[in-house]
């Protein structure tokens, strides 16, 4: 027995508004943020990425709590605390106990920790200026043009 004819419309429509046009302006703007992602991502094989999103936040938020720090990275309790660990082991952060709350710690940057996160944005601004200097000036000038709206999506508080 074969579906009826509006049924098997319905699905297909349902099928169709879910698929992605790849030409379209929310599909090329996602492939080229993630690509100029990885293109900009710093070499740092003694701290993986993940590892330096960790402290760039320590370094922003702290003194912060590892729950707090797993929530602004999107990792679990237990991925936080291995993260800390390792960013410990390595010099980069601290601990401080919780005033507060005896079973609780704040995690602080260290200065090594603070000089990592600067040399990691100074890599990847580097990066940034040999990508724009494959631009022409009106290239530039439109980009340019982009940045605040592109800041406005990505959450880009300028102060």
């Amino acid at each position: 027995m074969t579906a009826a004819p509006e049924v098997s419309l319905q699905v297909e429509a349902a099928q169709d508004a879910t698929r992605v046009d790849p030409d379209g302006v929310p599909a090329r703007f996602a492939l080229a943020v993630g690509r100029l992602n990885r293109l900009l991502r710093p070499a740092r094989p003694e701290l993986s990425h993940g590892l330096l999103l960790a402290l760039s936040t320590v370094v922003r938020c702290g003194p912060i709590r590892p729950s707090k720090l797993g929530q602004i990275e999107g990792v679990s309790a237990p991925s936080a605390t291995r993260l800390v660990d390792d960013l410990e082991k390595r010099g980069l952060v601290t601990r401080a106990a919780d005033p507060d709350d005896g079973r609780a710690f704040f995690v602080t940057a260290t200065e090594v920790g603070r000089e990592a996160v600067l040399d990691a944005r100074r890599e990847r601004s580097e990066h940034a200026e040999a990508l724009l200097g494959e631009l022409d000036a009106d290239e530039r000038r439109l980009l340019v043009a982009a940045l605040p709206s592109l800041e406005k999506v990505a959450g880009v508080v300028r102060t």
